[in-house]
Formats: C-alpha cells, sequence, structure tokens
C-alpha cells in the first residue's frame, strides 16, 4: 500500500549550471546532493534535480513543471532573480489569487513563484 510521495523528481540536462540556479539562485534548502541527483525540501516530500542520463529523461528536461513554490517577500525575490538573469517566462503580475511569476531554470524548466 502507498504510504506517502517521497519526490518529484526535474530532469537537467547541464547539472553544474542546474546547481548554481536550484542552490544559489533560488536558494532551495538542500537536503542531499550527489553526482547526478539533489534533494531539496526537507522533512517530507522532496523536489528532486537530476541529470538526464538517458534519451527518454533528456525529453523531459525543458517543459513546464507544474510545481508552484511559495515565495517570502515575492516582489524583492523576482527583483534579485533578475538581477542575477534569471530567465522569466512570465513577469511577475498581480492575478486574482495573489502575485505570481513563472521562472525557468537553465535548461528551461518552468516553475511558478506565487506569495500566497
Amino acid at each position: 500500500m502507498i504510504e506517502v510521495m517521497k519526490n518529484v523528481v526535474v530532469f537537467v540536462r547541464d547539472f553544474e549550471a542546474a546547481k548554481r540556479f536550484y542552490k544559489e539562485q533560488l536558494r532551495l534548502p538542500l537536503v542531499q546532493e550527489g553526482m547526478t541527483m539533489m534533494e531539496f525540501f526537507p522533512g517530507g516530500t522532496t523536489l528532486g534535480v537530476a541529470l538526464a542520463l538517458t534519451e527518454e529523461a533528456r525529453a523531459l528536461a525543458g517543459r513546464h513543471t507544474g510545481i508552484t513554490l511559495r515565495v517570502k517577500d515575492i516582489d524583492g525575490f523576482c527583483r534579485e532573480l533578475t538581477d542575477q538573469g534569471v530567465r522569466f517566462e512570465q513577469p511577475l503580475e498581480q492575478s486574482p489569487w495573489g502575485k505570481m511569476a513563472v521562472v525557468a531554470d537553465p535548461d528551461g524548466n518552468l516553475f511558478a513563484l506565487v506569495d500566497r
């Protein structure tokens, strides 16, 4: 019987660029890191970032992940990301449910950032 979801994995082609993006630019809380995989968000379901080692995995890199990350001070954080050259697929905008932006990692994987 299934107990819990362990992780969600995003595939990347350039692992070194991904390290910089996820660890330094997004500043996600790192759980563990190996040669081809990083996991973020301790204490529950993790976000895995894995080097795409197979043709099937490479085909999954560079798409909308469907993952939404809640951000404190989204205005300031988006300014920081912009200053660091992070690509925004959708700029920060006010919506009926709050503020939202969509950023791309170096491989083009898209993540939504929201303030609530």
